[in-house]
């Protein structure tokens, strides 16, 4: 498990366009998104060990929040011809079993977490409800053994400051964790 961090991302970066499909095959558009409500988007998958430290609390994270406010996607790059756990029939069991209450999609030829310049699997890109870029990094800062507690701390206060309409804070953790499992050729430069 080679570990990488974020690489990240301008804040300000416009919310990508996107058509991904989810574990089932249902196409989810950004498009459905409404306006003035604000987005994350998780880089996801089923195998990492530091996704999986986070499964359960990043699901009831999410459960904290009204869609209305705060939509939430989370996608999986990986390559899933290479990584088979990664693949829509585990993904619809960790739906199942984490009851993740957001599509879980599926970004088969990596492009969105190429736009996104995403690096590692769970990172985390906070839109505004303008839907510009004010938080990218890290849940919290735990990690698997490192002994601190799960809270969602860093990114609970990011969402409060978008939703409260303030401003990005200044200092932004990167994510740590598994590099994202890229199909052969397709690893951008950005992510050596």
């Amino acid at each position: 498990m080679a570990l990488k961090t974020s690489t990240m991302l301008p804040l300000g970066t416009s919310l990508p366009l996107f058509e991904l499909p989810d574990a089932s095959g249902e196409v989810f558009s950004s498009n459905a998104i409404q306006e003035g409500t604000a987005v994350l988007i998780a880089i996801w998958c089923n195998h990492c060990p530091y996704v999986k430290h986070l499964k359960q609390a990043f699901a009831n994270f999410v459960g904290e929040y009204d869609r209305q406010y705060l939509f939430t996607v989370a996608i999986n790059a990986n390559d899933a011809a290479a990584y088979p756990s990664d693949g829509s029939a585990e993904m619809l069991k960790d739906i199942g079993h984490f009851g993740y209450d957001f599509p879980y999609l599926i970004d088969e030829n990596q492009s969105v977490a190429k736009t996104l310049q995403a690096v590692c699997t769970p990172e985390f890109f906070l839109f505004d409800t303008e839907h510009l870029l004010a938080y990218r990094g890290r849940f919290d800062p735990s990690t698997p053994g490192n002994g601190i507690g799960v809270t969602g701390d860093d990114l609970r206060e990011a969402v409060t400051n978008v939703l409260l309409g303030m401003p990005p804070e200044d200092e932004q953790h990167p994510s740590a964790g598994c590099s994202i499992k890229w199909k052969p050729g397709n690893a951008p430069a950005y992510a050596a």
